[in-house]
């Protein structure tokens, strides 16, 4: 909380200074901002010198979930629902569902209309409210605010169910405000869905989904954009079996976050751009955030691949000063540059910055002739394991819930 905290403060201030007609606000603020993160880096270093080594973690379960039995659900929506879901008896819980179709033939034709449908501040233990999206092509920007707690919301599948918009930054849009799906409320659960931001890379900062909900999860989903195009920007999260596309620092924001057996499609950027696959944003040395890239495939979309301009891509680059971004057990296609990584500006964060790789493969993974910088590191298996969903973002005590599949540590 305190990290998301300091990484709030963080987003109003680079939004203001987006917004130039801002400026006034701007330099009012500065001092006022910098006070509260002061504040906050003081609380967070007490916080985790003082009480995080003396946690016991076997004893820490964030969701008090029990298996309680499903209510108020028609019994073959469930069923449906775990059909999709791939999921056994012993599954996840869903104590409500609606239908969001175009047709009108569900209970709603917006997606909006079915969220603000949802029961405000679900407690943990009253399992999910489930929300169904048939297949179609849904043109809507969708925020889902922080009362709007565990909300399950599944589709058709990837390019059946589409959310899409073309919202980039400019004089009425910052890169915050321009994802065409944004969720802040606790273990938020998607699948099957694409989520899309069609701006084009001449268009540059174009967010197709940002997520800044703790404890949440997206399964067999796709996010289709340019630049910018997941905001990864606070709390605990978890993708598995995902499709991301995009161009320079498409996966980006300072959550823990885990990506695990996904697929990373590198596109066509401009002419005379590079492609940067991460930029993580983590802002002091004792934010317990980061990415951690495991067992995935990193891979030159279609239009990369028959790109009549050379393109180099890089691993990520540091946006922020203690910028931390792990790749381990995943392949790299030969779209990789040898060099691996990119720095953001001269020498900026390349003492301060945490990049790691570990036993990868492919053409792209050969470590031989990486960056040199002091931040930049080949581990060892005990040091990789701190990155897994089992330390990284405590996933053994809230995934079961999901009903998501997951690994836990290496394999």
């Amino acid at each position: 909380m305190l990290s998301a905290a300091m990484t709030n403060l963080d987003t109003c201030y680079e939004g203001l200074k987006e917004a130039k007609s801002y400026s006034n606000v701007v330099q009012n603020l500065s001092p006022i901002i910098s006070n509260g993160t002061m504040f906050l880096s003081l609380s967070l270093a007490l916080f985790t010198k003082g009480w995080v080594r003396k946690t016991n973690t076997n004893n820490y379960n964030p969701l008090e979930f029990n298996h309680i039995r499903s209510e108020n659900i028609d019994g073959n929506s469930i069923n449906n629902m775990r059909k999709l879901l791939q999921l056994g008896e012993a599954g996840i819980i869903v104590n409500n569902m609606v239908v969001v179709n175009p047709d009108g033939s569900g209970n709603f034709t917006t997606i909006n209309d079915a969220v603000d449908a949802a029961p405000k501040n679900t407690k943990a233990n009253s399992g999910y409210f489930g929300i169904y999206v048939a297949g179609g092509i849904y043109e809507e920007y969708v925020n889902i605010h922080s009362n709007k707690k565990y909300l399950l919301m599944v589709g058709d599948g990837i390019n059946q169910t589409i959310i899409t918009g073309n919202r980039s930054v400019g004089d009425e849009w910052t890169t915050y405000k321009s994802a065409t799906f944004a969720v802040a409320a606790v273990g938020f659960l998607a699948v099957n869905i694409t989520f899309r931001n069609t701006a084009g890379a001449e268009m540059h900062q174009a967010v197709a989904l940002r997520n800044g909900a703790d404890l949440s999860t997206f399964y067999r989903c796709s996010f289709e954009g340019y630049q910018d195009t997941l905001y990864a920007h606070s709390m605990r999260q978890f993708y598995k079996e995902c499709d991301f596309y995009g161009t320079v620092d498409f996966i980006f924001g300072n959550a823990a976050a885990v990506l695990q057996n996904c697929n990373i499609y590198v596109r066509q950027p401009l002419k005379g751009q590079y492609n940067l696959i991460t930029a993580q944003g983590r802002t002091d040395p004792n934010q317990n955030t980061g990415f951690s890239m495991q067992c995935s495939s990193f891979k030159a979309a279609d239009d990369l691949t028959s790109s009549d301009f050379a393109v180099k891509t890089y691993l990520g680059r540091p946006w922020k000063e203690y910028s931390r971004t792990v790749y381990m057990q995943s392949f790299m296609d030969s779209l990789i540059e040898p060099n691996g990584w990119h720095e953001w500006s001269g020498s900026f964060a390349l003492d301060t910055l945490y990049y790691a790789e570990y036993n990868n493969i492919g053409p792209g993974s050969n470590t031989a002739d990486r960056i040199t910088w002091p931040g930049y590191h080949v581990i060892n298996e005990t040091i990789a394991s701190y990155f897994t969903v089992n330390y990284f973002i405590v996933g053994n005590f809230w995934l079961p819930y999901t009903g998501v599949p997951y690994t836990l540590g290496l394999l």
